[in-house]
């Protein structure tokens, strides 16, 4: 999984994609919505087709298994290009310059999707035959203004805490101890501090990304319509309930002593590295971290080591957090045949080919009806058990995702007060909100 968190201004680069894509003549009718398309046979020859596909740098080997076995089935032929980093700034600026592939991995959420125009320059895959197969979750993902433009493939990242099990032990916390409300957790946070010669977490301040987790569970009261206000520029990040997730962040968990002595500089390697050695007894972190154990340890290791539970602000419920691993994306080239093609692999990759894909993955399924493979580690069956319930993080449910991460290290460097970050967090917000022509901005 991708653990990068894309920068938000990014999308400022794509504001010139839209005029681009309209007049572009490759983009074809941005109201066609391709009912009248044929079903797809997902083995059907293909003998002669040649398909790009663009992928992150980290992920050009993420779609190896199903690209060989579509070749073979096919005849046709996948070419992978990976971008370069920054992924998400650098395809909508290739994408403006009027190069574009057949399909590519995006993420799939309200806040990132639109980067790529989807309107104008990605075909539409509702009536697809793998949508009715996806998981409510996955379901959900994928989708502008009631079309959908992404295929689901992966599913979205899990946010939880994953924990020491010796540690654990020594502090006398059990499964039944495990809490169901954020203030919980930094009780249980104490516990561990006061009992045992482990920090209660390990925080990655040196590579930022991770420190927007702890504000991110504290949000999750907040209902549809908060955030529909805030997309409307009817609410701000700088709401009392986000300073207050911040403040509390910085006072009752980093002032409290509550993180590892280096977190200014912690990092996401050092995060496994402390959890492992019950240094730290908790980190919290998305699904990266579980491949990050998986690639350096063997399951029955994992398994009788680390452990993994889900908490929100005011329940035991885990978060979801979509990145562009979860996505791919067809898009409008003007070429019929290719374009049927593009629909065609996506039809053989969520369909004949699926059990298979998420075999040589060691991944979770997105279809119900497919069973998850055997061998997974009990953290990662415990994601796949919480996701049906999870709740999304601001990145699913925001129309821009701000840079928090970044305004959170200043914070910690003693750059900026809670007030500001959650000022910086908005100021940002609107700026790509009116770049991107959102109302209300």
């Amino acid at each position: 999984m991708n653990r990068r968190v894309r920068p938000a201004l990014a999308l400022i680069c794509a504001a010139g994609l839209a005029a681009t894509a309209c007049s572009d003549p490759t983009t074809g009718d941005a109201g066609a919505d391709d009912a009248e398309r044929t079903a797809v046979n997902p083995t059907a020859r293909l003998d002669g087709v040649k398909l790009t596909m663009w992928t992150a740098q980290n992920t050009v080997n993420a779609p190896e298994q199903v690209i060989d076995a579509f070749e073979k089935a096919t005849g046709a032929e996948v070419d992978t290009q990976a971008i370069p980093d920054l992924y998400e700034q650098n395809v909508p600026t290739k994408l403006a310059s009027g190069d574009r592939p057949d399909l590519m991995f995006w993420q799939p959420s309200i806040s990132t999707l639109p980067f790529v125009q989807p309107r104008q320059n990605l075909l539409t895959l509702d009536g697809e035959p793998w949508v009715s197969e996806l998981g409510d979750t996955e379901k959900s993902l994928g989708v502008i203004d009631g079309k959908r433009y992404a295929a689901i493939v992966t599913s979205p990242a899990m946010l939880g805490v994953y924990y020491n099990k010796d540690v654990f032990r020594q502090a006398g916390i059990a499964e039944k101890d495990f809490p169901k409300s954020y203030d919980e957790l930094l009780a249980l946070g104490h516990k561990v501090a006061g009992k045992t010669e482990a920090a209660a977490f390990y925080e990655a301040g040196g590579d930022k990304w991770p420190l927007q987790w702890q504000m991110q569970i504290q949000l999750t009261d907040l209902d549809r319509q908060w955030w529909a206000d805030l997309n409307a520029g009817k609410k701000k990040w700088t709401d009392p309930v986000v300073v207050g997730a911040i403040k509390k962040y910085k006072d009752k968990l980093l002032d409290a002593g509550l993180a590892q002595k280096n977190y200014r500089t912690g990092t996401f390697t050092g995060q496994a590295d402390a959890l492992w050695k019950g240094e730290a007894g908790m980190v919290l972190n998305v699904t990266s971290f579980q491949s990050q154990l998986q690639a350096k340890y063997s399951t029955a290791e994992i398994d009788q080591r680390i452990g993994w539970f889900p908490v929100a602000n005011s329940s035991a419920t885990g978060l979801y957090s979509p990145d562009q691993t979860n996505g791919v994306v067809a898009f409008k080239t003007g070429d019929e045949k290719r374009q049927n093609a593009a629909r065609q692999f996506l039809a053989f990759w969520l369909g004949p080919d699926y059990p298979d894909y998420i075999k040589t993955m060691k991944i979770p399924s997105v279809r119900p009806s497919v069973p998850t493979p055997g061998g997974l580690p009990e953290t990662s069956k415990a994601q796949v058990a919480a996701l049906p319930k999870a709740i999304g993080v601001f990145q699913a449910k925001a129309i821009v995702a701000p840079d928090t991460h970044l305004y959170l290290a200043d914070m910690i460097f003693g750059k900026k007060s809670p007030q500001q970050v959650a000022q910086a967090i908005q100021d940002q917000f609107a700026q790509v909100a009116k770049a991107q022509g959102a109302p209300g901005f």
